[in-house]
């Protein structure tokens, strides 16, 4: 006999259909869209934080010098967007799969078909 004895639980699946269906159906709301979109844009700008200013680790410890580095850190990754804002510096392109560099260097890269001629 395992260390549970005959005792087990079971988590109730009733009622999780209907609201899978009721989530999906809303998520095809334009309002929803709407809202999402926001959402997406602030999910992209997160990880190029990272990236550029190491996000993940703090170099101190304390609250007073970890707070200080996170105000630190704001204000440079603001200055970053200003100039890049300012000098109309294009955003990084997104990485491309494996399976999209196989694609021909002639066809579209937007997912659009090209007319042969």
């Amino acid at each position: 006999m395992d260390r549970l004895g005959s005792r087990r639980r079971q988590c109730g699946r009733r009622g999780r259909p209907e609201v899978l269906h009721r989530r999906r159906a809303e998520q095809r709301t334009t309002r929803w869209q709407e809202r999402y979109k926001m959402r997406a844009d602030v999910e992209g700008t997160i990880p190029q934080d990272v990236r550029r200013c190491g996000l993940r680790r703090s170099r101190y410890r304390g609250l007073a010098r970890t707070s200080l580095q996170h105000r630190l850190t704001g204000a440079a990754i603001s200055l970053a967007r200003i100039d890049a804002h300012s000098t109309d510096t294009l955003r990084a392109r997104t990485r491309t799969s494996r399976f999209a560099a196989l694609r021909p260097a002639d066809q579209a890269t937007d997912g659009a078909k090209q007319a042969r001629t």
